[in-house]
């Protein structure tokens, strides 16, 4: 899944690398290493201007909340919930369906968070024993350094309690695509070897990834005007496996309080138990 995810790239780098045509620089949000549920974050999508006499898709940087909210919703309560979507089935729940058909998006991160449960800490749990247990964060992160290109979807909400002109009136909000995680072992730093006791994988990680779509499938998953299902569901299939890396990071990510480009930085692993 993808619960929690960094993002400090600037927005003239994301405006190049996705050859955006539009973006208001008012709308600039700050790096965020520490994105959580219904913050606003960056996504890359197509649709005519507003008030535009030309009404072609123009590819635009543009902030949403994270966490869809269907534009039948009658209040946005449940957006928190709905920060992912599943690719196998995305195009047949109602929440999620108008939103494939014709408003898909790209969201660009660096890479993003998940925890693992130690061995030592799991056995007490599965013994009924009360102690919580304690879970290494770990980051995901394309080997090569590049932006990860998630797939995503969005929506329009219209708050019926402010009137038409209030500049709340109407929330722009996003779900991330998710998929079956990798079972192949991770790629490696240059140089560098398989961390000891540790996850190889990411489906040793969680059993769900981001749908992370490769550069030459994004004007396609961007293109409103395709609207044919399986030619849509035949652009989710999950990027060549070992294109990334995962190794552990401090336990400050878990406070979204906490945020910093320190929460990045790979640490030792624990090295009291394996966590397999």
């Amino acid at each position: 899944m993808c619960g929690r995810y960094a993002a400090s790239r600037k927005p003239e780098d994301l405006v190049g690398l996705f050859g955006v045509e539009k973006w208001e620089p008012s709308e600039a949000l700050a790096p965020d290493w520490n994105v959580a549920p219904t913050k606003s974050v960056y996504a890359v999508l197509e649709r005519p201007l507003k008030d535009a006499a030309d009404r072609r898709p123009v590819r635009q940087l543009r902030p949403l909340r994270w966490g869809l909210v269907p534009s039948w919703a009658k209040s946005p309560e449940g957006a928190a919930k709905m920060i992912n979507a599943r690719s196998e089935t995305v195009h047949e729940k109602p929440s999620y369906r108008r939103a494939f058909e014709a408003r898909r998006c790209l969201i660009p991160a660096d890479g993003y968070y998940e925890w693992v449960t130690g061995a030592a800490e799991r056995e007490l749990e599965e013994k009924s024993r009360k102690k919580r247990p304690r879970k290494q964060p770990y980051f995901v992160t394309p080997a090569d350094g590049s932006v990860m290109a998630m797939a995503g979807l969005y929506e329009f909400w219209r708050d019926p309690a402010l009137p038409p002109d209030h500049p709340q009136a109407w929330w722009a909000t996003c779900t991330v695509l998710t998929t079956e995680a990798e079972h192949e072992p991770f790629a490696l730093p240059e140089g560098g070897q398989a961390p000891e006791g540790g996850p190889r994988s990411l489906a040793e990680i969680h059993p769900r990834m981001p749908l992370v779509l490769p550069p030459d499938r994004w004007a396609a998953w961007l293109d409103p005007g395709r609207t044919g299902t399986e030619e849509l569901r035949g652009l989710l299939t999950p990027p060549p496996a070992g294109s990334v890396r995962a190794y552990p990071v401090t336990t400050a990510v878990s406070d979204v309080r906490n945020n910093g480009p320190e929460l990045v930085k790979e640490i030792e692993a624990p090295e009291e138990a394996t966590l397999f």
